[in-house]
């Protein structure tokens, strides 16, 4: 397989990434595990990439991904919204590569390798 299983079942995997991709929208910076960011970065190069087309089945297919959490309360702005009006403007001229991992150490409890992951 194409893909790390993460030692977790396919809805469990699901959920990890969905739930990373949107925190990684949010904040545009995150530390996890190695194996987590590298799995994260092809699914975030695809959102970004659904937020440059932009249009109405772009959204659509994204909003299916992306947890509907508040990104700016201030503005009431979701992390969907800030992926097509913040982010995807941001890389428009740029073809791929919109994250950069940078590796951290092991992790205090058991050694895991730990990286920060963010947006370019």
């Amino acid at each position: 397989m194409s893909y790390r299983k993460l030692g977790r079942t396919t809805s469990q995997r699901k959920a990890l990434l969905r739930d990373l991709a949107t925190d990684l929208i949010i904040n545009e910076r995150i530390e996890t595990t190695e194996a987590r960011a590298k799995e994260l970065r092809s699914v975030i190069e695809k959102m970004i990439t659904l937020g440059k087309r932009g249009d109405l089945h772009a959204r659509r297919q994204a909003a299916a991904f992306i947890r509907n959490e508040v990104a700016n309360s201030e503005t009431g702005q979701d992390a969907l919204q800030k992926l097509f009006s913040d982010i995807a403007p941001r890389y428009q001229d740029r073809q791929g590569g919109y994250t950069r991992i940078m590796k951290l150490g092991p992790r205090r409890g058991d050694g895991a390798p730990m990286v920060i992951i963010e947006l370019v």
